[in-house]
């Protein structure tokens, strides 16, 4: 007869059978926690190699916008450079220029052909960059960039027209009617084209100052309020500016600080209604 029942089993082996289990138990513990390790380096590889991929990605886009860009400057050179007795009367406006070296002639026609090329292929540099930098953008700085790039464009180009007819033919009278006063003038081509190039390019750019405040508005960074409040230091700030990227003659600085001062005020106004009608859609 059995002494231990049907399960034929002594308290010795069945604490020998409960230990064995409890082991089985402990591996399996074991096993769990390192698939579990496991899975989570794979996945934190899996992130890791996207992460790579992406920013391979974009690098690469990057790369190709870049490049587009570069073919459209080299265009535009080569037509410039290759038709440089057309468009030349234009630069020299009929003035007696003279040359220091035969190495003055290629710096004069170099710079003249690149300014010309990059102003020439601006607009498709700004296309190939926004379709770049597009993905990474908020929906409002999207719509806001893709809306007002033209009138950047527009912008950029009407300073460049108001420098080119008014400050640079103004200012280039004044200063050397004064220097013929005492002395026998004789302005050099790298010269002229430096004193050229500084009374449109800079002014070009100026001219965007309403679609800055207007961008920075658009992302709460300034305000309509902020602006009037700091108007005396910027009209400061714009007089030293003014000074700067114009000769040195006050005739140049007030052709150009009339119009920043002008361009200031458009732009607080533009702020003020843009914020104006924001809140009225938001309390529709």
């Amino acid at each position: 007869m059995d002494p231990y029942g049907n399960n034929n089993l002594s308290p010795l082996d069945k604490k020998k059978m409960e230990e064995a289990v409890h082991k089985v138990e402990e591996a399996v513990e074991e096993a769990e926690e390192v698939v579990e390790q496991v899975e989570d380096r794979l996945s934190t590889e899996a992130e890791a190699s996207n992460v790579q991929e992406t920013w391979v990605d974009h690098l690469s886009d990057l790369r190709k916008q870049l490049i587009k860009s570069a073919f459209i400057f080299l265009f535009f050179l080569i037509v410039v450079f290759s038709t440089i007795n057309v468009w030349f009367p234009y630069v020299t406006r009929g003035h007696e220029l003279i040359i220091l070296g035969p190495l003055e002639v290629i710096k004069f026609y170099t710079s003249i052909s690149v300014t010309l090329s990059l102003g020439l292929s601006l607009p498709f540099i700004c296309h190939f960059l926004w379709q770049f930098a597009k993905p990474g953008l908020l929906e409002k700085e999207q719509k806001f960039i893709g809306l007002f790039s033209p009138v950047m464009l527009i912008l950029f180009l009407v300073g460049l027209s108001f420098g080119y007819f008014v400050v640079n033919p103004m200012s280039y009278q004044f200063l050397v009617g004064l220097g013929e006063m005492n002395f026998d003038v004789m302005v050099s081509a790298g010269e002229y084209v430096h004193f050229l190039i500084m009374t449109t390019v800079p002014i070009g750019l100026l001219f965007e100052l309403p679609i800055v405040a207007l961008f920075l508005s658009s992302i709460g960074l300034l305000t309509a309020e902020t602006m009037k409040k700091v108007r005396k230091w910027s009209y400061i700030s714009m007089a030293v500016v003014s000074a700067v990227i114009t000769p040195p003659d006050f005739i140049s600085q007030l052709l150009v600080l009339f119009p920043m001062i002008i361009l200031y005020e458009a732009s607080v106004f533009i702020v003020r209604k843009t914020e104006v009608r924001r809140e009225a859609l938001a309390h529709q």
